[in-house]
């Protein structure tokens, strides 16, 4: 495979991890970034070079350290008591982010299409076992055929806006300069997400600069994403203010292909960071005990299945601002760490 292909793949693997469901529904860009009005570009601003700073930082390191999981990482970095406690915090928040998101494709399916619940959650774990029993090879192939569908839909939206979010009425309550602390939390709480993908991608491509190159132009990317996304709502403030998923309302008139597309398009970012969290789970799970990848990868999706039915949000609701300052230390810490010699 050719180096600019590679590079390609690990970009797509960096967007497809970070976006999910409330990045393509616009609720996240809109509490993090359009919440601060015309200031919301500058937080973008912000985030985007951390997303490439830190992002890149994470994988080279994983790369020269060989960490094959998120765990070798934290050691590295924290130590054996306090990296093995963050690492299995960091597990039980992807064993519930992971939970919600696969309710979430039932809910899409059975909302959306009128096919059952249960139908829409088997679909998605019977593609889940499919792409995850290849490894990162089949990690990497996903995230590259659902990336351009992403980037493309974001596309549309802004040929359909075009230079009407730069002029667009400000609404936005006393920011106080929160702006700049949202863009930061937003970021360092995606970095401390996307860890468990990141890591094992870092360590198994062979070309440094594959990861450099790559890690920048998935920044980049995530970047002009978010930019045109904010626009959007921004200009469509504050109508759009109480929806649950703002970006449907701003398509409304837009057509039934591109409210198809949308659908695609909600249910592949999605996707792709839900394949991506039983990834990193899967490989921190075979770093203590010697299970075979597709019982692992099996066991999770199932348990993931149970804890969906059973309810998981209040406990994310709690348990979100400890993992957001987590992330936080996280970054800072990786800020600081002196990078170790090539090997």
């Amino acid at each position: 495979m050719g180096k600019r292909m590679q590079i390609v793949q690990v970009a797509s693997t960096y967007i497809g991890t970070v976006v999910g469901a409330g990045f393509a529904s616009g609720q996240e860009i809109l509490q993090f970034f359009t919440f601060h009005g015309t200031l919301g570009l500058a937080g973008i601003i912000v985030t985007t070079g951390l997303f490439a700073w830190i992002g890149t930082k994470m994988m080279v390191l994983a790369h020269r350290i060989q960490a094959n999981s998120y765990h070798q990482m934290n050691t590295y970095l924290f130590g054996q008591t306090w990296g093995r406690v963050i690492s299995l915090f960091i597990f039980v928040i992807l064993l519930g982010v992971t939970s919600v998101m696969l309710a979430s494709t039932g809910a899409i399916v059975e909302e959306q299409l009128g096919f059952p619940f249960q139908w829409g959650i088997l679909f998605t774990i019977t593609l889940s076992f499919l792409v995850l029993i290849k490894g990162m090879k089949g990690l990497l192939s996903i995230n590259l055929l659902v990336m351009p569908m992403m980037l493309g839909f974001t596309l549309l939206v802004a040929s359909q806006l075009g230079l009407k979010g730069f002029y667009a009425e400000v609404y936005a309550y006393p920011d106080h300069g929160k702006w700049l602390f949202h863009s930061i939390t937003y970021a360092a709480f995606n970095l401390a997400m996307v860890q468990a993908v990141l890591v094992p991608l870092g360590s198994e491509i062979k070309d440094e600069s594959v990861l450099k190159w790559g890690g920048l132009l998935g920044s980049l990317t995530l970047g002009l994403m978010l930019s045109i996304s904010h626009m959007a709502l921004h200009y469509h403030m504050p109508q759009i203010w109480d929806f649950a998923i703002p970006m449907a309302e701003i398509i409304r008139n837009l057509g039934n292909a591109v409210r198809l597309l949308f659908l695609v398009v909600v249910f592949g970012e999605v996707f792709t960071t839900l394949v991506g969290n039983v990834f990193g789970m899967t490989r921190q799970i075979q770093q203590v005990y010697p299970i075979p990848q597709k019982l692992i990868v099996l066991l999770l999706l199932f348990g993931c299945l149970l804890i969906g039915q059973i309810g998981y949000s209040s406990l994310l609701s709690a348990l979100y601002p400890v993992f957001g300052y987590m992330g936080l230390f996280l970054m800072v810490s990786l800020m600081f760490k002196r990078m170790p010699a090539k090997s």
